[in-house]
């Protein structure tokens, strides 16, 4: 082969490269989906009836072994993004796949990241941030609840 043959092949290797990292998604970290249902009946588990927020429950678009949530008030976040995390938990080794799951809710395979915390109350009429990470792959939601549960004034 002369060198002009091997100029050629080097620059279509380097386009395939370039095309590879700037037009595919094959080394992007994938970006987990989230939304998020309130149901003020206790949809997926009891509530008390003095709870200030209703429950919430975060679906993911697909299942996922998660390897951390956390969820922080978002004004705290936004200044400190260092602050701490009112519900926070790590996958101590393997997760299972899960499609959606509760505020507050033990997931089997995850754990408190601090051993012995309990998640803090959601308030009402605050914004929160929550941050799911499986792998590589992150998504974060915002949310909030509005008012208190019917009939608990």
């Amino acid at each position: 082969m002369t060198r002009k043959s091997w100029i050629l092949i080097g620059f279509a290797l380097a386009l395939a490269i370039a095309y590879a990292v700037f037009f595919t998604n094959w080394f992007k970290p994938g970006a987990i989906k989230i939304y998020h249902l309130t149901r003020p009946t206790g949809f997926a588990m009891r509530t008390r009836r003095d709870a200030p927020a209703p429950p919430i429950t975060f679906g993911l678009e697909g299942s996922y072994k998660l390897t951390e949530i956390k969820a922080i008030p978002l004004a705290e976040w936004q200044t400190n993004q260092h602050a701490l995390p009112i519900w926070h938990l790590v996958s101590d080794s393997n997760s299972v796949p899960v499609k959606f799951f509760v505020y507050g809710q033990r997931i089997r395979g995850m754990k408190p990241a601090v051993p012995g915390a309990r998640p803090q109350p959601l308030q009402p009429n605050v914004a929160y941030r929550l941050f799911v990470t499986a792998g590589k792959a992150r998504g974060r939601h915002d949310f909030e609840i509005g008012g208190s549960l019917p009939g608990t004034k």
